[in-house]
């Protein structure tokens, strides 16, 4: 049998403890260093936004494009951890309160049920905007600047941090 000397088994087990919190807090992190993309269809004109006037299109305020063409919001559920970003930087509102806005505006405001629903719904959908995970981006649709900034530009407003 194989003895240690200066074993103290509280020490071994606060120090896992510690790791065990330290991967825990990792992980949280992770979430909060979320890349978002605001994506349009490939026949949109729209290649930049202001946020000021990307938040009245998410919350319906802006019904209509420049040219014309109905605004369609394709989002994900608001209680998903990808929305918490967008939720808070861009309209100051909790999950239950998206909720309720999004079924005022049925039509106007649709929830996709993951990343490529919305890139499927946005690419096909004339006048649709959606935001999406910057790692999930295919060539159906057009990443649109915020603010003249692109996902991976310093002080892009959908980058966790």
């Amino acid at each position: 049998m194989l003895r240690l000397t200066g074993y103290d088994p509280a020490t071994v087990r606060k120090g896992q403890i510690v790791r065990v919190l330290v991967a825990v807090l990792a992980l949280s992190c992770l979430g909060e260093a979320k890349q978002l993309a605001v994506v349009a269809d490939k026949g949109s004109d729209t290649s930049n936004v202001k946020a000021a006037d990307l938040t009245n299109i998410l919350i319906g305020k802006t019904k209509t494009w420049p040219d014309g063409k109905v605004v369609r919001v394709i989002l994900r559920d608001p209680s998903s951890p990808d929305m918490e970003l967008v939720l808070r930087r861009l309209l100051n509102m909790t999950a239950d309160q998206a909720h309720t806005l999004f079924q005022t505006h049925p039509g106007q405001i649709v929830v996709a049920e993951s990343d490529e629903a919305v890139q499927r719904l946005v690419s096909s959908t004339r006048g649709a905007i959606g935001i999406v995970d910057l790692y999930s981006l295919t060539k159906d649709v057009n990443v649109v600047k915020i603010d003249g900034k692109l996902p991976f530009d310093n002080g892009y407003l959908l980058k966790g941090n």
